[in-house]
């Protein structure tokens, strides 16, 4: 995940597909979770494992718009489209093109909520139950976004935080959630993480991108923590964990859905534009 920023979410909800619905997207086993265990591991590490909570018969589905929207295949006007630089460095990558036509090498995919069937999984009952134990009742998104290393390819991503003065929102975001939409290796690129990083707060008030001076002061840990996943497995993740992820060495694509909750109580700082206003979800 990265802490790029866009421009305002539509608010009005998304027509629901009646064929689909949580109960084909979300594993029942999801009433047993033991969510004392999640959020102690979670306080402690910055993540914590939620284990498959995303049905076979969803991951086929997400899988399947998901390639539909980077293919062209379903349209909304509002998707938000970041291709990847065909270096795949973090740094060659272009900003302001979005929709460059059909292709799977897109980076990420950002208004997710515009599609029902990920407004569906965004609102999931399980999703809603820890969003609302964090945050309190009143829950509101700040994004839902499709990450994504294409076969044999991707972006490496810096160490970073998702949160800083960029993100311009009036308090500290602190609740997102990764689930993974193919099976994610090391070898393809999965999730790295510095156990404990977020209890020290921002490296820096812009957040972000960890600067060089900052990372050579954590030299020695930053082999850190790979969290290598299967299709379906989900993670909760600290705003604030120093996390970052590989290119793609595998034949297979590496998508996965970030979705970052807030308090609805938070208000958009931003001035050179109209400020946004988040979503209320679970309503």
């Amino acid at each position: 995940m990265s802490g790029d920023t866009s421009a305002p979410v539509p608010l009005a909800r998304a027509p629901v597909e009646a064929a689909v619905g949580a109960s084909e997207l979300l594993l029942d086993t999801w009433r047993t979770l033991d969510l004392d265990r999640v959020f102690a591991d979670f306080s402690h590490h910055g993540y914590a494992r939620l284990g498959h909570v995303l049905s076979p018969s969803g991951i086929a589905l997400l899988a399947q718009r998901s390639d539909d929207l980077m293919m062209g295949r379903k349209r909304y006007a509002d998707l938000f489209f970041q291709h990847d630089s065909p270096s795949g460095r973090y740094a060659d990558l272009s900003y302001g093109k979005g929709w460059v036509g059909p292709s799977r090498h897109y980076r990420k995919l950002e208004r997710l909520e515009l599609d029902p069937l990920f407004r569906a999984w965004i609102e999931n009952p399980l999703f809603e139950r820890l969003a609302r134990s964090h945050l309190g009742d009143a829950v509101s998104l700040y994004r839902a976004v499709l990450w994504n290393k294409a076969a044999s390819a991707g972006t490496e991503l810096p160490w970073h935080q998702d949160d800083g003065n960029f993100w311009g929102i009036d308090r500290r975001p602190s609740l997102q959630i990764w689930t993974a939409v193919d099976n994610a290796p090391l070898a393809a690129g999965c999730l790295r993480v510095l156990p404990g990083s977020h209890l020290a707060g921002l490296a820096s008030p812009e957040g972000g991108t960890v600067q060089a001076h900052t990372l050579a002061q954590h030299e020695a840990q930053l082999k850190g923590e790979a969290i290598p996943v299967a299709a379906g497995e989900s993670i909760l993740i600290h705003n604030h964990l120093w996390h970052c992820s590989g290119r793609n060495a595998t034949q297979a694509p590496r998508r996965a859905l970030g979705i970052s909750y807030l308090h609805a109580a938070t208000r958009c700082l931003r001035r050179r534009r109209a400020p946004r206003e988040f979503l209320r979800l679970f309503e």
